[in-house]
């Protein structure tokens, strides 16, 4: 409090002038003041009008300060308000705890009357409960608007509590979600980052639809089972919007829906989903053509890639030096199917898919990561004489550490209970595992960390 009195102190310039007016106009009136009581008092009633004035200036300084309270136009000292000028001094005079109170960030979406005064009403409804709104998007619609929010709230509050004031102050279907630091990025800026990574890799777009519309599932439905039926999902080439599903058409054949059952769509929403898929179509099929060299502990080096259709023939002929019993833990079904599945696998609409090669170019491991709704799948295939050598184990760090990049929470792989290579990869990773056996399949989720350390591959974690 002393610096910020010395501080303010120090700002304003010394007037003086005004304190030798001041220092005049008190010996003045002292003067006058001996003057009257000299006159008065030597007469035979002085003390008496000494006393009687003396009473009259208390009485009329009691009235003026009464009045002054009751009629004065500055703001009543209350804690929650103060001008700009006491700003320094509260803040000084503020308790550590009050000054580091606790906030979350929440996102809400909420429907109000297109009339004016309807976005205030709210407005005042959040600086009640002092919370402070960092964002605000608006999506017209053909009745009312749906006002998207960003805040900034106490931790102390509860998002019912929240929920029933916007309701009172006239908001409708209100939603509300935690939100992270990610959200702070304003929507055009976000929008181009998600343009940019569809841009660079085709498998980006059911993840970049996600990330753009929320919470929500997508779904790839091609046109061709696996089997080459024609399967009839299709979409217009303009899509099709039903409140809480969109339909549209996926570049690479089929339809991609996306469903949100919590909060229907708006049209800004899906003309933004649109933009995506078709600067997608525009782009044609594409992945990122890295390449990592490594070495295993018996000195052969091999190449880690990103594979795709293109990878289709190479992929069949390690199908064919593959083993019956090799088939059939890792596609759980009869082994002439086995080829039926490549083409879906290496679509890089479904998911993504690392290829391991050997110097002379020969296939001989995919690993697969596979987009399942909400879910994320796993699946490994190593040619049985490049088998306990490390490749399985390095291919499963990888894929964990794409999914984890693509925000996945968890990855699960599907496989039998006598799969002992399966869930050694597995167990490997460090990470939280979840087991489930039924009719000898096993089903094995590891739930991932935000920490990037405990996704690197093998031989990246060694480095460290």
């Amino acid at each position: 409090m002393t610096d910020v009195t010395s501080a303010k102190s120090a700002r304003r310039p010394h007037h003086w002038r005004r304190d030798l007016i001041e220092l005049a106009a008190l010996f003045t009136a002292v003067a006058v003041a001996d003057a009257i009581a000299n006159l008065i008092g030597h007469q035979p009633d002085g003390p008496y009008l000494l006393i009687a004035s003396a009473v009259a200036l208390t009485a009329t300084a009691a009235f003026h300060t009464w009045w002054a309270r009751r009629h004065s136009h500055a703001p009543p000292p209350d804690a929650e308000g103060f001008t700009a000028s006491d700003a320094p001094a509260v803040q000084a005079d503020a308790s550590p705890d009050s000054a580091a109170a606790e906030t979350v960030l929440w996102r809400m979406r909420t429907t109000v009357r297109d009339a004016p005064g309807s976005l205030a009403a709210l407005c005042i409804v959040l600086a009640r409960h002092r919370i402070d709104i960092l964002t605000l998007q608006t999506h017209p619609l053909a009745e009312g608007t749906v006002d998207e929010f960003l805040l900034r709230a106490p931790a102390s509050l509860p998002a019912a509590q929240l929920t029933r004031a916007i309701s009172d102050a006239g908001g409708s279907s209100t939603w509300i979600e935690r939100a992270d630091a990610h959200d702070l990025v304003d929507a055009p800026t976000r929008v181009l980052g998600l343009a940019t990574r569809t841009a660079l890799d085709a498998a980006e777009l059911p993840l970049a639809l996600r990330q753009l519309l929320g919470r929500c599932t997508i779904h790839s439905l091609p046109a061709v089972s696996i089997t080459g039926r024609a399967t009839g999902e299709t979409a217009p080439v303009e899509g099709v919007l039903e409140e809480t599903v969109m339909r549209l058409r996926d570049p690479s054949g089929g339809v991609i829906t996306v469903e949100r059952p919590y909060l229907p769509f708006t049209p800004t929403e899906f003309a933004r989903a649109r933009a995506l898929v078709e600067l997608d179509a525009r782009l044609g099929p594409r992945i990122p053509r890295s390449e990592h060299v490594l070495t295993l502990p018996e000195g052969n080096a091999i190449t880690v890639r990103r594979a795709d259709g293109g990878d289709l023939e190479a992929a069949r002929a390690m199908h064919d030096r593959c083993s019956e019993q090799t088939l059939r833990l890792r596609y759980h079904g009869p082994v002439r199917d086995a080829d039926r599945y490549l083409e879906h696998l290496l679509s890089p609409r479904f998911g993504r898919t690392l290829a391991v090669q050997t110097a002379s170019g020969r296939t001989v491991a995919l690993g697969h990561l596979l987009w399942d709704g909400n879910e994320t799948e796993v699946a490994l295939l190593v040619e049985d004489d490049w088998q306990q050598r490390g490749i399985g184990s390095e291919l499963l760090g990888r894929l964990v550490a794409l999914a984890i990049k693509a925000g996945c929470e968890s990855v699960y792989a599907v496989t039998q209970a006598s799969n002992t290579g399966m869930v050694a990869a597995m167990r490997a990773l460090s990470l939280p595992l979840d087991y489930q056996i039924e009719e000898g399949t096993l089903v094995i989720t590891a739930r991932l960390s935000s920490a990037a350390a405990r996704s690197l591959p093998p031989h990246e974690r060694a480095k460290r």
